[in-house]
């Protein structure tokens, strides 16, 4: 006898989740504003002691608590709750990993103004905000982004580090691209003191890598290049350069005339290492890569996440002998490494 199949039951789930989704952004704001996570970590476990810890009612962190109980963030036993191994690592303030600040630009107007009418943006095909939207010169968002993502990068920065093997690599020049906050080239100073950073990004952009180069302890080791990637002259004798999280912003066309710019700054030899959101060809897996397009119609003009072929492609017409994907877990974004 053939087993019967029962189909499910169409559910409104889908469409309320969605559409509530906003509480579980505004819920998280509100836990790293109060430090609720670091005071659970250092032992504020119940309601009431988290309450006095924080300074907000016992009521209100109870049902705070409770709801991050139910979409992850935290785990509970009794009237006792407790930090999952992802919380503790990254929203625990006395964690090194510590990134919270990330939310000062992930959920900043100048990053969600773009998705406040998606429709246009779909019937357009690229972002409705003035201009260039978040591409425009000299745009405040990108100084958001040096402050608030340092801590968010150090972790991936460190896992490119390693990947690449740069504390036996010897003497290094590197040309970081879009250097934002300049971890990721302070990091790679970090792990080898024969190595030299040329970062390049906006002025009042570049105030923020060049104070954390200081604090890094690198900054003799590291010095800028105000102005446009596309525009300005990088200079040469590059055996490394660094794409962190740009490529995406821009139209195939585009991408291609930076890199051959970036094959010219290259040595004999030397790589391109590009860190983005890398779709499967069928544009709907891995999810976090995949999603992020959404992100790039919202804010640019023509933004994309590109897949690996897209990528192979673009380096190839820029003059790149061959390119290769790594995965780099735990994080969700994949290194596209291209030799010269």
């Amino acid at each position: 006898m053939a087993q019967q199949v029962t189909a499910q039951q169409p559910s409104p789930t889908l469409f309320f989740e969605a559409l509530s989704a906003y509480e579980r952004t505004e819920a998280l704001k509100a836990a790293v504003e109060l430090e609720l996570f670091t005071a659970i970590g250092e032992g504020a476990a119940t309601a009431q002691a988290a309450a006095k810890r924080c300074g907000a009612s016992e009521r209100g962190i109870r049902i705070l608590c409770d709801y991050l109980t139910v979409i992850g963030f935290l785990t509970k036993e009794g009237n006792s709750y407790g930090l999952t191994p992802d919380t503790a690592r990254f929203l625990d303030k006395r964690s090194a990993a510590y990134a919270g600040a990330a939310m000062g630009f992930l959920t900043s107007p100048m990053v969600t103004d773009g998705f406040q009418n998606l429709a246009a943006a779909v019937r357009k095909g690229g972002t409705v905000l003035g201009g260039e939207g978040d591409l425009e010169p000299n745009h405040p968002v990108w100084v958001e982004f040096a402050h608030s993502m340092a801590g968010l990068m150090a972790l991936p920065a460190t896992l490119i580090s390693k990947m690449l093997n740069i504390a036996q690599a010897g003497k290094m020049k590197v040309l970081d691209i879009a250097a934002g906050h300049g971890i990721f080239g302070i990091t790679l100073a970090q792990h080898n003191p024969n190595l030299e950073v040329v970062a390049v990004d906006w002025p009042n952009v570049l105030t923020v890598a060049t104070e954390n180069a200081q604090k890094a302890g690198v900054a003799a080791r590291h010095r800028t290049i105000p102005g446009s990637a596309f525009e300005v002259d990088y200079g040469g004798g590059y055996n490394l350069v660094l794409l962190t999280n740009f490529l995406h912003h821009f139209d195939v066309p585009a991408c291609e005339k930076l890199l051959q710019k970036v094959h010219a700054a290259l040595v004999p030899g030397g790589r391109a290492v590009a860190l983005e959101f890398v779709p499967n060809d069928d544009r709907i897996t891995p999810p976090p890569a995949a999603a992020f397009s959404l992100k790039m119609l919202a804010g640019t003009p023509s933004g994309d996440a590109y897949t690996f072929s897209e990528y192979q492609r673009m380096f190839a017409h820029a003059g790149f002998a061959r390119t290769e994907l790594r995965q780099l877990p735990p994080t969700f974004e994949q290194l596209v490494i291209a030799e010269k």
